[in-house]
């Protein structure tokens, strides 16, 4: 049964209960890294969205095509808003993995490392970082040994499969689960989509467009006295400045929350 991207949106406050499968579309082909960008959005009747600018930071060159596959089959374009490329997912969660977060600040790391039951939340001694390396290794592993080709290069449905047997089963990824990587993928897909663009995602703030969502407005003095008045205003980044110019600032502590990550790094901290 096909799932629209509104039901999706729906339910996103649920995400490791969508199935993989269910929300994806078309199949996009696979895209470079950071700087190349898909024109999906302008075909699809949407203004074209500035590229990502530089390399990636943390993803290797035989990681990158993972996370831009498997993110774009997730949440792929559509007449409703752009694609989790055209978005700048992958470029979210390449910061975040870089950062602080990624390393695991302030994140307990001393043990004992024993499985826990599923309302104890995440268990394991990988950082973020750690944890993306260790599963994307493991995910070019598993496919090898089942004679397929990279995942990039797989088919729609083929990869449909092989994410919702991610998300279903805890199949060992070199020592993480599929199920906590999936849910830890999904769960930075869905930030890097809707987040405040200061953290490297939701380029252009097409997402928040979309649902109309104003972003960071200081104040709505001049619509106190006007109850029921539609809010027509475009949306704020906490960043930008006068002139609409947004900063990037990748050193802000950023990354999937115990409430966003639905269970996976329920140790890791809070935003500040």
């Amino acid at each position: 049964m096909s799932i629209s991207r509104r039901t999706f949106l729906r339910s996103s406050g649920s995400a490791a209960l969508v199935p993989a499968a269910g929300v994806v579309g078309a199949k996009t082909p696979p895209r470079g890294h950071a700087g190349t960008h898909a024109t999906g959005a302008a075909q699809a009747g949407h203004d074209a969205l500035p590229a990502q600018s530089g390399p990636y930071q943390f993803f290797r060159a035989d990681e990158s095509p993972f996370i831009e596959a498997a993110t774009e089959r997730l949440i792929p374009p559509d007449e409703i808003g752009p694609s989790a490329i055209e978005a700048g997912v992958p470029g979210y969660i390449d910061k975040q993995l870089a950062g602080a977060w990624g390393a695991g600040e302030r994140l307990y790391r001393s043990g004992p490392w024993q499985t826990g039951a599923p309302t104890q939340g995440y268990q394991l001694p990988y950082t973020p970082a750690e944890l993306f390396r260790t599963a994307l290794r493991g995910v070019r592993a598993d496919l090898e040994r089942a004679g397929r080709g990279p995942f990039e290069k797989l088919t729609g449905a083929e990869q449909d499969a092989y994410l919702t047997m991610l998300q279903t089963t805890p199949r060992d990824l070199g020592g993480v689960p599929g199920n906590v990587f999936f849910e830890s993928l999904l769960g930075m897909t869905i930030e890097g989509y809707f987040s405040d663009p200061v953290y490297g995602g939701n380029l252009g703030m097409a997402a928040w467009k979309m649902i109309g969502f104003p972003g960071a407005y200081a104040t709505y003095y001049d619509l106190v006295d006007k109850p029921g008045h539609l809010f027509e205003g475009e949306p704020r980044s906490l960043a930008e400045n006068g002139r609409g110019v947004i900063r990037i600032m990748p050193n802000i502590p950023a990354g999937p929350t115990p409430e966003t990550s639905h269970g996976a790094h329920r140790a890791a901290p809070k935003r500040s």
